[in-house]
């Protein structure tokens, strides 16, 4: 077996860096076999690429030192170095610029800058950029939150954004996400009792809605079925007009439920009613005396009320303020008609015979109430009525932000949808959308209630 030549030891092992001698063939500490290492290579070698390679003419790297004059040399870049891109074409050698001098811009057309590697061929960012996807997370969150309660109890689901669909909705009811402000709550309402419906809107000039209802049946002690509505309007010129209107129906709402299910009489209930609704606005006024302090020019929260109950034959309505309440046959060749009387200057005007009703609502003081819930109202005068309709009809309990848009009994007649008896949430949604298209200038509130056929005989009261 032939000796492989002999090559000059390194100083040291390459394994553990243990010094050698020369004429060293393994190494005392580790035991490496010293000839299997290559010999060391020239300080400057000449590396040929071929194909595979960046360039097919040597390159010496890095380039020889030049000769020491006191100053350092200028630092090299892999820019230097002749190359070619992808596509096996020659990439031009930039020498650098000299020191303090700015770089020359990329050639047109140049899709990369060399010295920098910045693309120039992108396309330019957009000013606004496309929402991201809805986070699954969310609802995976509201998904485990449900399924862990496991009972019959309504869950409050983590709220999502209704413009991006992807962040969640801060206590301010801003997104995290995209910062949209989410519609409030009140903003369109609506539900269903029975055979009861309403619908409540912000219209499209406010911006909060200040109208509240409520809307419940229940058994008479006889077993008569009774339904009711409350529809309450808040006075935009009181303090937190929004609370007036909510705290007023509801109490109102649970009163008459309570009375009608003692046996008390509707008339007598509802009267009990409107004046529980008042207290009820009148303890909003009961707050801080910093808070007074601080706006000590503001009014007492304040609405108008107006509610209607169906029970055995019985139409009867009541209200304070200037929110009525119209009658209208199933039978559209019967004549319609308006309920209730406002508390307003115009009704004022109007009953003191000095000015026609035309004239007094086409006044810009017409809508000024005179009649309210609050605690700077006046001295409180419910208003009720009891009605016994021959046949049946719709009761339709609404805001003035409807009954602008169809003031007389025969207006609200035609706007009102033909099947309305049996379709009472359809057709609120069509009043309140009339308005709208109307313009919308103030809250839309508006109550279905269908009158059944009565009992053969039956005649006003």
């Amino acid at each position: 077996m032939s000796q492989m030549p002999q090559q000059a030891a390194p100083a040291k092992c390459p394994s553990c860096a243990e010094p050698l001698e020369s004429g060293d063939l393994f190494c005392g500490a580790c035991g490496y076999d010293l000839s299997a290492v290559p010999a060391a290579p020239p300080d400057h070698p000449t590396l040929t690429m071929g194909a595979a390679g960046v360039g097919s003419s040597g390159v010496d790297w890095p380039p020889p030192e030049p000769e020491s004059s006191g100053t350092p040399a200028a630092p090299h870049l892999p820019t230097d170095l002749p190359g070619t891109d992808s596509g096996g074409r020659q990439l031009p050698a930039s020498p650098p610029p000299p020191h303090g001098t700015p770089a020359a811009p990329a050639p047109h057309g140049s899709p990369v800058s060399p010295a920098s590697g910045v693309r120039f061929d992108r396309p330019p960012e957009p000013d606004e950029y496309p929402l991201q996807a809805p986070d699954p997370r969310v609802a995976a969150s509201a998904a485990e939150t449900a399924g862990s309660t496991g009972s019959a109890e309504t869950t409050e689901l983590p709220k999502v954004c209704v413009a991006c669909r992807a962040g969640r909705v801060d206590d301010d009811g801003y997104c995290e996400n995209c910062g949209h402000a989410q519609p409030r709550e009140r903003d369109h309402m609506e539900q269903e009792a029975g055979p009861v419906a309403a619908v409540s809107d912000r219209g499209l000039r406010h911006h909060r809605n200040e109208d509240a209802f409520a809307v419940g049946h229940t058994t008479l002690p006889d077993g008569a079925p009774a339904t009711l509505a409350v529809v309450c309007d808040g006075v935009s010129s009181a303090t937190r007009p929004d609370e007036a209107s909510m705290a007023a129906s509801r109490a109102a709402v649970e009163a008459l439920l309570a009375a009608l299910e003692q046996g008390t009489h509707p008339q007598q209930a509802l009267h009990d009613a409107i004046v529980t609704a008042s207290q009820a606005v009148d303890a909003l006024a009961e707050e801080p005396s910093s808070a007074r302090e601080h706006a000590p020019h503001q009014n007492a929260p304040a609405c108008t009320i107006v509610a209607a109950i169906v029970a055995s034959g019985l139409l009867v309505v009541g209200w304070v303020g200037d929110s009525r309440v119209y009658w209208v046959p199933v039978d559209r060749t019967a004549p319609p008609a308006r309920l209730t009387e406002d508390d307003s200057w115009a009704a004022q005007m109007v009953a003191a015979g000095l000015m026609s009703e035309a004239e007094a609502y086409a006044d810009e003081r017409a809508h000024a109430i005179t009649g309210w819930l609050g605690a700077d109202a006046y001295e409180l005068e419910p208003h009720t009525a009891s009605f016994k309709p021959d046949r049946s009809g719709v009761v339709v309990v609404c805001t003035d932000g409807l009954w602008n848009y169809a003031e007389a009994a025969e207006e609200m007649a035609e706007i009102v949808p033909a099947d309305a008896d049996v379709r009472p949430l359809h057709a609120a949604r069509v009043l309140v959308g009339h308005a709208l298209d109307g313009g919308g200038h103030d809250n839309v509130t508006v109550a279905l209630l269908p009158f059944p056929e009565p009992p053969q005989g039956a005649g006003s009261a």
